[in-house]
């Protein structure tokens, strides 16, 4: 057996998303139907129709629990939804505080699981199509035709735990997950599940550079306001985030947890930087099948397969297929909204020379001593 073959595959049944969207899937589409993800195991259903609130914005199924959570909890105002709440020092919507309690509660890691994690606008879609493609490449070998990745969006592939699974008080049936089971979260280290932490499942931690992310985090944050909520300014949305006050923030506090830990659990816990993942993609994905238990065989450098993930998934191809520029998530949404640029050090054209400093301090400040730069 091959080194790729020992890589069981993450597959469950597309049935009901496939009935619920009602497509007209050709007979080789139909093959994937106990391959993916059925979005309804995934996320929630779409936004009520006589309503034209996003999904996102309201706050649904609070359990009287997290009511009473809320009401001792230090509140901020949000950059798209209301409130900001600091739950075990990081900073949640309403919505998904509800969520991060209910995984909490009900969430049982497996041994073999693989969670990726990341910060919001650190590069999750990327990451999630990278190791989708590299978890499944012997299932779906080529890259051009009939893969997965072409026809369904990357958080429909690779659910959130929080943001997807246990939304809106749901605890959501894994009867149709195989091992290994793959998820992503953006939760913080100190608020994972406890079965996660007591568990060997692995961790893919992804981080960016804090100026990169805030710039990326307020043009998203930003397609997520509704046209009578208006804009949020620059400056107003970089002294929260600054003050740590942005979704799962502080970002030096996210960061630092996982790259601790990386270094205690190395065999645990892999540590990538979105810019060393752009400057050598070859290089970076190898490590991550070698950290998977996966790693690639002479015949597949050989026939390509490593350069046939990369160009997969580049966000040259990720933000030009058709399904990532028209399609939107249940809760509301859209999956053009998840692709901007994806460039390194896009931030200079955004923000002043002040700010830069600013940012810069902070994080030599927050970072020092670790060993962690960016």
């Amino acid at each position: 057996m091959s080194n790729a073959q020992s890589c069981p595959l993450p597959t469950v049944s597309l049935s009901k998303y496939l009935k619920e969207e009602g497509q007209n899937k050709n007979e080789e589409s139909q093959l994937l139907k106990s391959s993916l993800p059925a979005e309804n195991d995934c996320y929630t259903q779409a936004e009520d129709p006589v309503s034209d609130v996003p999904k996102y914005l309201l706050e649904l199924g609070l359990t009287p629990e997290c009511k009473q959570l809320i009401s001792s909890l230090p509140a901020e105002k949000g950059w798209v939804a209301n409130l900001l709440h600091q739950y075990q020092g990081f900073w949640h919507t309403t919505r998904q505080l509800q969520a991060v309690l209910t995984c909490q509660n009900h969430f049982q890691a497996q041994d073999t699981d693989i969670l990726l994690v990341t910060t919001p606008k650190s590069g999750t879609t990327w990451l999630k199509a990278i190791v989708f493609a590299l978890m499944n490449r012997v299932q779906y070998p080529n890259t051009d035709n009939n893969h997965p990745l072409l026809s369904e969006n990357p958080h429909i592939l690779v659910p959130f735990l929080e943001y997807g699974l246990y939304i809106d008080s749901q605890v959501p049936n894994f009867t149709t997950f195989t091992s290994p089971r793959l998820f992503a979260t953006h939760l913080p280290l100190v608020s994972l599940p406890e079965s996660a932490t007591n568990s060997s499942c692995k961790l893919v931690y992804l981080c960016r550079n804090p100026k990169d992310t805030f710039v990326s985090l307020w043009h998203f944050t930003n397609k997520l306001r509704t046209k009578d909520m208006g804009s949020n300014s620059l400056e107003v949305t970089f002294d929260k985030f600054i003050r740590g006050v942005s979704l799962y923030g502080p970002f030096w506090d996210h960061v630092l947890g996982y790259w601790k830990e990386s270094l205690e659990n190395p065999e645990r816990v892999l540590f990538l930087k979105y810019e060393e993942m752009k400057e050598q993609p070859k290089l970076q994905l190898m490590k991550l099948a070698q950290f998977l238990g996966c790693p690639f065989s002479n015949e597949e450098e050989t026939r390509g397969a490593v350069d046939g993930i990369q160009k997969l998934c580049s966000f040259e191809n990720l933000s030009n297929l058709e399904v990532n520029k028209t399609g939107k998530l249940a809760s509301g949404e859209e999956y053009k909204a998840f692709f901007r640029r994806g460039e390194v050090g896009d931030a200079k054209n955004h923000l002043t020379p002040q700010m830069i400093q600013k940012l810069d301090q902070i994080t030599e400040q927050k970072l020092h001593g670790y060993g962690l730069k960016f």
